[in-house]
């Protein structure tokens, strides 16, 4: 598949992967830049449901909690 840019900078996604994406008017896309080419994803209801507990057991929270502690203990 091809669209091209507007002047804008503006790029038309085909209604294909609008449908197979779930994007819709609204829909939030993030680009990543990974040096040799760029990846756009959209930011649906569907992909945050595939991160739920995605960092499960990875210590995030812990993390978390202790900058939390430093930020509390900064403002008194």
């Amino acid at each position: 598949m091809e669209t091209y840019t507007t002047v804008k900078g503006q790029v038309v996604i085909p209604i294909k992967l609008r449908r197979k994406y779930g994007i819709e008017a609204g829909t939030k896309i993030v680009w990543i830049d990974t040096g040799d080419s760029i990846v756009m994803r959209p930011i649906t209801k569907e992909y945050l449901r595939t991160l739920r507990g995605s960092l499960k057991g990875s210590g995030a929270l812990d993390v978390l909690m202790e900058e939390r502690r430093k930020d509390t203990e900064k403002g008194k």
